[in-house]
């Protein structure tokens, strides 16, 4: 499950240096990050550590992406912060499940034992979509051993069809070339620069036997079935979301069509320590839509709860 296309890792860098400068934000040392591999429970995951010694943050990707989603974020962050970013079961370079076992409740125990080998004491939790259930999820089980919370554009109540028109561009059929996958991606979100999907998508395809192109995660975690144990996970963890004691940041997409500002402002008050904010010029995945606008709701929130200097 290779990236797609033959790029050295100065071509790698100089996509992250575009993507950066198209963000409009400034950072002083450009550089890639680490990549790592570890075996949780019976199956190997891959990670990306920016490195650093302040604060661990911890970042979960949506479904279809993987972690280098947070790669611009990571890097703003990371002189501050230790900054990690998993790719989930089934997704990036990680292994897929042999079961097809993408369930909440296996992806938390994920996420256990994942911030468990890597000792992490007290992380702040960023989840974005599918993610960000997970993130939900474990702050449910392990609210105490969390620095604070971070749910972007996801919340027990979503806005179906939005999260449907999502599911069926993740379950894009192979397609002949990086490029028509390009074209793909441009249609389904305007929004972002072309160069910038065009980096995404080198890290979330990979190329087939027959030569054709897939998109990297896999694909039958989007069958029926799978959407119709999802959905139950989810409206279950929407009914346990109140056990949340740790400090959350609800985030949401200004153009969104997942998750309403009714929907997040429920979810803010269903919390005893919670508030939400809004992103502008950014739809469901705000980090990669406008993470500026991301970094400028976080970091008023890591110094509300104490993080700020890294500390």
């Amino acid at each position: 499950m290779d990236s797609a296309g033959q790029i050295d890792r100065s071509g790698e860098l100089e996509m992250l240096r575009e993507a950066v400068a198209i963000a409009g934000l400034g950072a002083r040392n450009i550089d890639l990050p680490q990549d790592h591999q570890l075996i949780i429970g019976a199956m190997r995951f891959h990670y990306l550590d920016w490195g650093g010694n302040g604060h661990p943050i911890v970042f979960l990707h949506g479904g279809g992406l993987n972690a280098h989603t947070w790669d611009v974020v990571a890097l703003m962050l990371r002189e501050r912060y230790r900054c990690i970013a998993l790719d989930q079961r089934g997704h990036g370079d990680s292994e897929w499940s042999p079961a097809i076992d993408y369930g909440v409740e296996t992806q938390v125990r994920d996420v256990e034992g994942f911030i468990d080998a890597l000792k992490l004491e007290r992380p702040v939790l960023v989840g974005q979509s599918m993610g960000g259930l997970n993130s939900m999820a474990y702050a449910v089980r392990r609210g105490d051993r969390l620095k604070g919370l971070v749910v972007v554009d996801v919340g027990p109540e979503i806005e179906v069809a939005g999260a449907q028109r999502i599911r069926e561009f993740a379950s894009t059929p192979e397609l002949g070339s990086p490029a028509e996958f390009l074209e793909r991606a441009s249609k389904f979100n305007p929004l972002r620069n072309p160069a910038v999907l065009r980096r995404s998508l080198f890290y979330n395809l990979r190329q087939l036997p027959n030569g054709k192109f897939s998109l990297k995660h896999d694909q039958r975690r989007a069958s029926e079935e799978a959407w119709r144990i999802s959905t139950a996970q989810r409206e279950r963890l929407g009914r346990e979301v109140t056990k949340i004691s740790c400090p959350t940041l609800i985030v949401r997409g200004a153009l969104s069509d997942v998750l309403s500002d009714q929907a997040a402002g429920k979810f803010a008050q269903s919390l005893p320590r919670a508030r939400w904010v809004l992103v502008e010029q950014a739809g469901h995945n705000v980090q990669g839509d406008n993470p500026r606008g991301l970094l400028d709701v976080l970091l008023p929130f890591l110094k509300e709860i104490g993080v700020a200097d890294g500390r």
